[in-house]
């Protein structure tokens, strides 16, 4: 006699999308048990029709009965109608019927409202039986001993590891959250998923071995005859594989779009990103063939209809924006207030309708962030940007020395500056190609600049002395780029002295160019000045090229490569090399969430050739041949958790007595400060986590599917700098540790520093302009153009972006510092694997109690008179690492994911 269970399916409709009446799904329940003879268990099958239905959800119900000795449900296969609609499935849920049943004919010949009423109740009772089972179940895991079978391995937490691995005789949970594609559209793949119970390789029930392979092997895209499918991928798939970045140029449109491929070479070594399969370009068949609509990625990865109406379409036409400069900053500030004119040669993105953006589902009002009325109309002439947070608190912030300072600190680049360590300053450059390599900055000259009350050894020693060095990565592009109309570049160093509270104080910039056109290397220091016109001129110009040099850096490394670039192998590796059971799996799978996208975006309209960034920011067309040099010069996987980035910078050293462990360089370092703390929190959840399906060192080196997931990723997805250091052996449950902590540190919190508050700091361009257009009025003569003394404002104009660039850029930044309004947050929800193992679940409550306490940290630090660096009169309080956000454009909150 067999267990009568009812099957319940929720799946999610599209937007207005309508299922027919008499819809349905085939499932195939899988045991987790072998039969006698050490063979699969034949499959029960069920017919889930649709029983209940609503705008948000449908849900299909079916019956099926259980064998007796069947064993427990581990799998469920989905199949939908031939020629049908493609479907997301978002769980399953199987439970007993208990005393209860719906007999074939029972309620026939009752009328319609009463045979769904009764059916309906037949339902929720079974509903109701599965929470309260579920929670007697979790009650006495809770309050009982761990077994000391000798069989039984203890995990971390102190529960049996076979536990993760068992199914309730009452209750299956399958969380799908996934497409699922008709029969006819993928015939030779099964679509499998397994229970919310997580299970290691080594622990994974026997009957479920072969489907955890084969799933595998869907995702790597392996056939029946064991060869890979390299055909060019459909929207329809999710196959995962990986290619070079050869898909940046258009050269059949115009061999100006050009670029050279990143990846594979010792010149241009990149990481990789996920495999299209389309065709080369005729004129030059190392680049893939660009074509019309979004680039693929594997169904799963893609978009949700909230999400995607974040973002406009068909914005990927390749622009020759206008040159034309503001012709005051009046109109300038007009574009805040009352709206400027559409630019001529304008950007396609200006025609976006920003209202979608900030409201963009459900009905939802836009969020208090954003003034409505400063919102341009799809049918307007004028283009009008609701004011940047900067902007609104001190229209005149850009102007102050001591904010340009803080920005390093407290910015959307904190990123960047470093310790003076050695002294004197020198390039590592070949001065034959370069000239000399000495720094501008003297010890006589620092000596000047700093005062006689310290020596400049004396500074030094004393960790007094800061610098943003873009020198030598900037000086190879700056011929380059300089044969670009409109354009111009140097390379930089700029100077800052710590003082007494903690604040930073510009001290001098020094710009060089390098011999060129016949000429010899030019360089020179600008400092502060308060007392002559021109010189006060001259300090903010050379101000406006260092913060384009910043701007560039920032976008383009430390947003782009350091976290959308090198998370979406990581991402490709884990859906290849991790079933979908596994823990480690469903603890990084969040972390991963519209990554793929969102680069396959970004490819598409803001970093491929003629694209927004190489149309606004200061490397050009060498943008992304640029973030290559950087890659190839800096980067390392160990450097990319927090500590060790402070580390390697100078920022902090360890100190055991010290918060965090760590002793800042600068005590009030906001995005180190804050930082630290979701650190900390994000390692002891992984702990936790790693600890419970790890318990010694022993169960890393038998998993087999973790191996072949790191090793991937260094030989497939960092193939380039698999060689290098920095990159963590595999070994120990400590090394697992660093290196999930690591990786999902990337996805939250260093992105969310870099990204969330773009609008807020760089929406007004003066504050931080992404181009300086034209050279320093002094660069080679010594002698002050008339133009300057006639009309300072004029020439700082021409230096800043033209008005489509820096409306470009507006756009741009305020599209990328939206939240969506189903944005994940860090902490505020529990995966449903997780909450499946009480264990799991209690160590996601201290992580989440952790989380809470930030926010309040935060409040309470941003309302310290005494942290200058946070707080004063017209500063934008730092709140970027509050780990929750409503939508829109806040400056605050923490996904788990790269997705913006």
């Amino acid at each position: 006699m067999g267990v009568r269970k009812i099957v319940s399916v929720d799946v999610i409709p599209k937007i207005n999308e309508k299922f027919p009446s008499d819809d349905t799904l085939f499932l195939k329940f899988a045991s987790s048990d072998l039969d006698s003879d050490g063979q699969e268990k034949a499959l029960i099958e069920g017919v889930a029709k649709i029983h209940k239905k609503s705008d948000q959800k449908y849900n299909y119900a079916a019956k099926i009965e259980v064998p007796e000795g069947f064993g427990e449900i581990g799998a469920v296969i989905v199949e939908l109608k031939e020629k049908s609609t493609e479907r997301f499935i978002d769980t399953i849920f199987v439970t007993n019927l208990g005393g209860s049943t719906i007999v074939q004919g029972e309620t026939d010949g009752l009328p319609g409202l009463i045979r769904r009423i009764y059916t309906y109740l037949v339902v929720l009772f079974s509903i109701i039986r599965l929470v309260f089972d579920s929670v007697i179940r979790c009650t006495k895991l809770w309050f009982r001993a761990p077994p000391q079978q000798a069989s039984t391995t203890v995990g971390g937490l102190g529960s049996p590891l076979h536990a993760n691995c068992s199914t309730s005789q009452n209750s299956v949970t399958f969380s799908c959250n996934s497409w699922v594609q008709p029969k006819n559209l993928i015939p030779d793949q099964r679509r499998i998923f397994f229970s919310t119970k997580s299970c290691l390789p080594g622990e994974t029930p026997a009957g479920l071995l072969k489907l955890r392979k084969e799933d595998l092997a869907n995702l790597r895209g392996e056939m029946k005859d064991g060869t890979t499918d390299k055909n060019e991928r459909k929207p329809f798939e999710r196959i995962y594989d990986y290619d070079v970045y050869n898909d940046l140029g258009d050269p059949d449109t115009d061999t100006k779009w050009s670029r050279p491929v990143l990846g594979g070479s010792d010149e241009y070594p990149y990481p990789r990103r996920c495999r299209t399969g389309r065709p080369p370009a005729v004129l030059d068949p190392s680049s893939e063939r660009r074509v019309e609509g979004s680039f693929y990625v594997p169904r799963d990865e893609a978009f949700s209809e909230v999400k995607e109406k974040m973002f406009p379409m068909n914005a990927g036409k390749k622009d020759k924006l206008g040159n034309n400069p503001f012709p005051n900053f009046t109109e300038v500030d007009l574009m805040f207030r009352d709206g400027i004119e559409i630019p001529p040669s304008s950007h396609d993105i200006l025609k976006f309708n920003i209202i979608a953006t900030l409201n963009s589902s459900n009905d939802q009002p836009a969020p208090p962030s954003v003034d409505q009325s400063n919102i341009i109309q799809p049918d307007s002439t004028k283009l009008r940007f609701p004011p940047p947070e900067s902007l609104k608190r001190d229209k005149f912030l850009w102007l102050s020395d001591g904010e340009f300072a803080r920005q390093t600190l407290a910015g959307l680049n904190p990123y960047c500056i470093q310790l003076v360590k050695s002294w004197p300053l020198k390039s590592e450059l070949n001065p034959q190609d370069y000239g000399p390599q000495e720094s501008g900055f003297t010890t006589e000259l620092v000596q000047k600049l700093i005062g006689g009350f310290i020596t400049v050894e004396e500074a030094i020693a004393q960790k007094k002395l800061f610098v943003l060095d873009y020198h030598d990565i900037l000086m190879q592009y700056v011929e380059k780029v300089r044969s670009i109309k409109w354009t111009t570049l140097y390379g930089s160093r700029t100077l800052f002295f710590l003082n007494s509270d903690d604040t930073l104080e510009p001290l001098a910039i020094e710009l060089t160019r390098p011999p060129m056109n016949g000429k010899p290397q030019w360089k020179k220091v600008y400092s502060p000045s308060i007392d002559h016109a021109t010189d006060i001129w001259l300090w903010r110009l050379a101000k406006a090229h260092v913060l384009a040099h910043d701007s560039c850096v920032h976008q383009l490394v430390v947003h782009w490569l350091r976290t959308h670039c090198c998370m979406e192998p990581y991402a490709i590796a884990l859906n290849r090399q991790l079933s979908t059971m596994h823990p480690i799996y469903r603890l990084l799978h969040p972390h991963f969430r519209f990554n793929m996208r969102i680069n396959s975006n970004a490819r598409e309209i803001l970093i491929n050739a003629g694209g927004i960034i190489e149309s606004t920011f200061s490397a050009r067309g060498y943008c992304m041949e640029f973030s290559s040099l950087v890659y190839k010069k800096e980067w390392q996987f160990d450097t990319q958790a927090l500590p060790e980035d402070l580390i390697r910078r100078g920022m902090a050293e360890r100190d055991e007595k010290a918060p965090h462990g760590l002793k800042l360089a600068i005590e009030d370092y906001p995005f180190a400060n804050d930082g630290l703390i979701l650190w900390d929190a994000l390692v002891e959840w992984m702990t936790e986590y790693v600890n419970h399906y790890y318990p010694d060192d022993k169960a890393i080196k038998n998993d087999k599917e973790l191996e072949a997931w790191w090793n991937e990723i260094k030989e497939k997805g960092h193939p380039d700098k698999k060689n290098e250091v920095g990159w963590p052996t595999l070994e120990t449950t400590k090394d697992l540790i660093q290196i999930v902590s690591t990786i999902a540190w990337v996805g939250c919190g260093h992105h969310s520093a870099v990204n969330f508050i773009q609008y807020a700091h760089a929406g007004y361009f003066p504050s931080r302009p992404s181009i300086a257009r034209i050279n320093m009025p002094t660069e080679d003569f010594d002698l002050i153009p008339e133009k300057l003394i006639n009309n300072p404002e004029s020439v700082m104009l021409e230096a800043f972006p033209s008005i489509a660039q820096a409306s470009t850029v507006a756009q741009t930044m305020l599209i990328l510092s939206a939240h969506s309004p189903d944005e994940e947050y860090i902490g505020k929800k529990i995966e449903p694997a997780w909450a499946e193992d009480p264990m799991i679940a209690k160590a996601f409550d201290k992580f989440k109690m952790k989380l809470d306490k930030l926010e309040k940290t935060i409040d309470q630090r941003n309302e310290n008179s005494e942290l200058k660096n946070r707080r004063g009169a017209g500063l934008v309080p730092y709140e970027v690492l509050k780990p929750t956000s409503g939508s829109g454009v806040t400056g605050k909150g923490v996904p788990y994911s790269v997705s913006t």
